[in-house]
């Protein structure tokens, strides 16, 4: 489990729940009254401002030695990518001058090779996880990569943006979420401080240079800012949506 916060720290967790390796048994009262307990295994801190976003994403065997990575969206602008290797975590990429503001949210898509971050400057980005192989094709090929190594080892792959949507939104993006698989259209879905819910399909490009259009737009979806929104796990014609009017509310999304 990963958390983060505004003390600009992002925190990772081993859970032990009832009837799980670790935890205490089905319908016991162990330590923990029952319920699980938590241990916290990394506190992670290289962001310069408040953490808002974080999501795990397959290694794919090019970052570390684990079989997961996180990234973490902030306030200072960056999404990080973070590994483990040996059991210790370490910040393997800082991602920025794509961004102009808060990077309020990101999302992975099926297979977690692509991901999507939305912003306060209105504007959604598109990434894509290179090999390191790719990636030292791609340092040889560009003298200034907006892709920077802190910790980050030579074997390590490579996160680079690969499109951009700008004005997205009119005002901040807050939410973003990739469809998942089973949904069979691979939309990417929106909700901003614009009071809006857009849903974008793509329309052609290469995985290096994809293009997106906007497909439908709900406008005044809530009552102010939509603060979350997310496809249904197995149908893609379902969306959820929180907003700042205290709602959540479900979509029918037809193609």
């Amino acid at each position: 489990l990963a958390s983060c916060g505004r003390d600009k720290s992002v925190w990772i967790w081993e859970c032990f729940l009832p009837g799980t390796i670790g935890g205490d048994g089905n319908g016991s009262t162990g330590p923990s009254g029952g319920e699980g307990d938590f241990e916290c295994l990394a506190v992670l801190q290289s962001h310069g401002g408040d953490v808002k976003s974080v999501v795990f994403a397959p290694s794919h065997g090019q970052f570390g030695d684990g079989d997961e990575i996180l990234l973490s969206a902030s306030y200072d602008d960056t999404i990080r990518c973070w590994a483990e290797d040996a059991g210790d975590w370490y910040c393997a990429l800082t991602l920025e001058a794509i961004h102009t503001s808060t990077i309020w949210t990101i999302a992975l898509s099926p297979g977690g090779v692509r991901m999507v971050s939305g912003s306060a400057d209105k504007s959604l980005a598109v990434w894509r996880c290179y090999t390191a192989s790719e990636k030292k094709e791609q340092q040889d090929s560009e003298s200034d990569s907006k892709n920077i190594d802190n910790e980050g080892m030579n074997s390590d792959g490579l996160w680079k943006c690969v499109g951009k949507l700008e004005n997205a939104h009119s005002q901040s993006v807050y939410s973003v979420d990739c469809a998942p698989s089973r949904a069979g259209h691979g939309r990417i879905v929106s909700g901003g401080g614009d009071d809006c819910i857009n849903v974008y399909r793509e329309v052609g490009g290469t995985s290096d240079a994809p293009l997106f259009v906007t497909d439908v737009c709900a406008k005044a979806a809530h009552k102010g800012d939509v603060n979350c929104v997310k496809w249904h796990p197995t149908d893609g014609r379902l969306i959820a949506s929180a907003g700042d009017d205290g709602l959540v509310k479900i979509w029918s999304y037809e193609l």
